[in-house]
């Protein structure tokens, strides 16, 4: 009864707001709203990016969160090694749109107007660009205004990723601490206190192939810890004579993520993390199938995605593998 009376609250205060934007663009002459009586944001959007050195700098993981003035979200996180991407997931809103946009509201008028919160001050310079070298985090603060067609940003340096930044330790200069602590505000009403990266605890990794054939008869995942196997692997799976990618495999090491035969169009497997663990390694594999409201049509495949990733404690062992349902729509 309280969550049905909150939501129909914010409802109301949003046609209010509607309204009230209404009025001011009549008021203006039919020439638009009167920018001067909105906060900075109050119509646009919040784009928060984490980008997080992993292994001292040749890899990363990069959280970029966008959140709209009219409520729903978005959440990208993408690995990667050497420069190439590994993989990526999205996350979007589930919840009531209209308490979003309540939430969203009330940030930007903390960020606005809140002492000790406030962005728009001389202080914090929008232009300071710093270095956060090879464990720093590098986050990238931006605010779009629509209404007058403008945004700012402003770039700092903390450690971490969406689930542990802190406001402590945050720089180059004294007010960096407020812009980590605008991205924990919209995260703890987005993500929420709770979040835990796709990639949490994982070594970079970048994709060396992916799809759904392979003309290697892949039935389980396999590993590569030294040249032994890999170019006769890589024959196999591409074509005689095919050369493989170049892997230094004095640091680095190949993954392949393998199901097995399946026999419908649309499944896909993907490596998600590849852990330290105790004396040994272990990989964690995702496989995807069509769900609700998909009518897939029957094919044989043997979906398949290697990786490349720095070395990592031998043996290699591999976690059961869990399935994902990946809704077609309506």
């Amino acid at each position: 009864m309280m969550a049905s009376t909150t939501a129909t609250f914010a409802k109301r205060i949003r046609i209010l707001l509607l309204a009230w934007l209404v009025l001011l663009g009549g008021c203006n002459g039919g020439t638009g709203l009167d920018v001067d009586t909105l906060r900075f944001g109050q119509l646009g959007e919040i784009r928060i990016q984490l980008i997080q050195p992993l292994q001292l700098g040749v890899g990363e993981l990069q959280q970029i969160l966008t959140w709209s003035s009219s409520g729903p979200w978005r959440l990208a996180e993408r690995i990667s090694y050497l420069g190439i991407l590994g993989d990526e997931q999205v996350r979007v809103s589930k919840g009531d749109p209209d308490l979003l946009a309540a939430a969203y509201a009330q940030i930007i008028t903390q960020l606005n107007e809140t002492t000790g919160l406030q962005l728009f001050i001389d202080e914090l310079d929008p232009l300071l660009d710093p270095p956060c070298g090879l464990t720093g985090t590098r986050l990238i603060l931006r605010i779009r205004d629509e209404a007058r067609n403008e945004e700012i940003t402003w770039i700092r340096c903390t450690v971490g990723d969406f689930k542990n930044i802190s406001p402590v330790g945050a720089g180059p200069d004294p007010q960096a601490s407020r812009v980590v602590q605008a991205a924990l505000l919209v995260k703890a009403v987005t993500l929420g206190d709770g979040f835990v990266s796709e990639y949490e605890g994982s070594v970079p990794f970048s994709t060396l192939d992916r799809g759904e054939n392979s003309n290697a008869p892949l039935v389980r995942p396999l590993s590569f810890p030294s040249e032994a196997g890999w170019p006769g692997f890589w024959e196999q799976h591409t074509s005689p004579g095919e050369v493989p990618p170049a892997v230094d495999f004095e640091v680095d090491q190949v993954i392949v993520a393998a199901v097995g035969l399946r026999t419908e169009a649309g499944d896909s497997v993907e490596v998600r993390r590849i852990l330290r663990v105790g004396v040994g390694s272990l990989t964690h594999i995702r496989e995807r199938i069509p769900g609700d409201f998909c009518s897939p049509a029957a094919r044989n495949q043997t979906p398949f995605h290697i990786v490349l990733a720095p070395k990592t404690p031998l043996p290699m062992a591999f976690a059961e593998i869990l399935v994902e349902r990946v809704s077609c729509g309506l």
